[in-house]
Formats: structure tokens, sequence, C-alpha cells
């Protein structure tokens, strides 16, 4: 497959790595996605578990559950993903390239060099490159990264966000509710719906901004804390100043 051509802005951020260890999430206190969505795809975890943070960014997790539940007593922070290896990364990278020249009718051998990285370009703004370099780990592979939603522990379902996390669309942009034309929503979405959405998008991003976390510039249920993404986003919030990241590539035994 094609290399990337473009970097990511938040590359150029230093990582000091605080050693922090990776911990199990507790499947008591929040939901898990079950089965897990990529695992189920056939992604190469082998016995690791997706369901670990580092240490920090758990605690971070249930400082923003209580948040949450101060406000919505029955709701819970549903976790769709957080450690992925690289390994994991790559599968998932290489299965949304072929679904995209599925669902565009395409065939790989059909394509030009270009054609080819065109796509793969695309398909790099909701899937980070999966990169062994150590200066530039994937999110998710650092533990600092976690894919979430809300879920209702009453009705038992997760809670209307407008559209599922990994959707490869305009629609998993956080703000593409609180943004559309009122008088140009798409057939699908109508006003109601939208603006439930959007203030559900709203309620997530508070409550974990609240704990520290910043959110993925393009997808509404991305967060991380510590990682080089995290770092970038702090920057662009208070200022020029030097911020480190303190979450690089870990692996689990």
């Amino acid at each position: 497959m094609a290399a990337f051509t473009s970097k990511k802005p938040y590359w150029h951020i230093p990582i000091v790595e605080s050693n922090e260890p990776l911990v199990p999430i507790p499947g008591d206190r929040f939901v898990f996605a079950n089965p897990h969505p990529y695992a189920a795809l056939g992604a190469p975890y082998g016995t690791v578990s997706p369901f670990f943070v580092r240490e920090g960014v758990l605690v971070a997790l249930e400082q923003a559950q209580s948040l949450l539940q101060a406000q919505h007593p029955n709701w819970k922070l549903f976790i769709f993903d957080a450690y992925r290896p690289v390994a994991v990364q790559k599968f998932m990278v290489d299965f949304t390239f072929a679904e995209v020249l599925q669902t565009r009718g395409l065939e790989r051998s059909q394509l030009s060099e270009s054609e080819t990285a065109a796509i793969l370009e695309e398909v790099y703004q909701l899937w980070a490159p999966p990169i062994l370099d150590l200066k530039t780990p994937p999110p998710h592979s650092t533990g600092a990264a976690v894919d979430i939603t809300l879920f209702d522990t009453q009705t038992q379902e997760t809670v209307f966000m407008g559209s599922p996390i990994d959707e490869f669309s305009p629609r998993s942009h956080p703000d593409y509710f609180g943004n559309l034309v009122r008088d140009a929503i798409a057939e699908e979405d109508d006003l109601a719906s939208a603006d439930l959405a959007h203030s559900h998008r709203q309620l997530l991003n508070q409550m974990m901004h609240q704990a520290g976390f910043q959110r993925h510039p393009g997808e509404w249920w991305h967060f991380s804390l510590g990682d080089q993404m995290w770092a970038w986003l702090e920057q662009q919030m208070r200022g020029p100043q030097s911020v480190s990241a303190r979450y690089g590539r870990v692996t689990l035994a």
C-alpha cells in the first residue's frame, strides 16, 4: 500500500515518557463494547485486551463519569475502544481502505499510485498511520486515547449521537449537527434529531474536557489525555507554551 504523504500536526510534540503503567478499565464501572468491534473483524490482538489505558487516564475517566452521573445518574461512559497495538492499527487502516474501494466500485489493481495515495490520505483522516517510529506513535498505541459514547442503563442502549463511531462521513465531525444550515438539513437529519445529537455530543465533550481530556478535532468520540495530540490541542487552547506529551507507545506482553 502507498505510504502516507501528509504529516499529523502533533508529530513535532516531544514525548517525555512517564513510564506510567497500562491498567485494565474496570468492567463493573463502565460499559464495554461487546463483542469488541475490531476483534470481531479479525484484528490481531492476540491475548491483549483493548480495554486498557494508562493509570492517569483511568483516573480521569472515572472523574468524567462522576461528572456525567451528577447530571444523568443512569448514564455511564461506553468504552468502544482504548488500547490498540500498532498491528491492529494497520489492520483497521487496510480494512477501511478496502471498504472505501468497495463502496466506490473500485479495484485496487486498477488504481494508479497517485489515486491509491489520495484514497489512503482520506483513510488517514479517520485512522492514524500505523507508524513504528517511537517519535510519532498512533494515539491509541500509547494507552492515552479512548473512543467512547454514552450509555443509558435504564434503556440498555447507547445514547443518540447522530452517527455511529467510526462512520466514514462528515457526520463524524464533532460540530456537524451544530453547524448544519437549518434550511439545508439532509433528508435523514431532521431538525429535532440534529439538535439532540449536537446536545449529547456537547455533553460528552464537556464532561471529558472537565476531567482533563481533549477531543479529536474530526471525531466526536475520540478523546485523549497525555499523548501528542492532547499536548498539541492544549497548546491551541492555552497558547504556544511548551507542552510535552507524557505517554509514548507502549506494548502489552
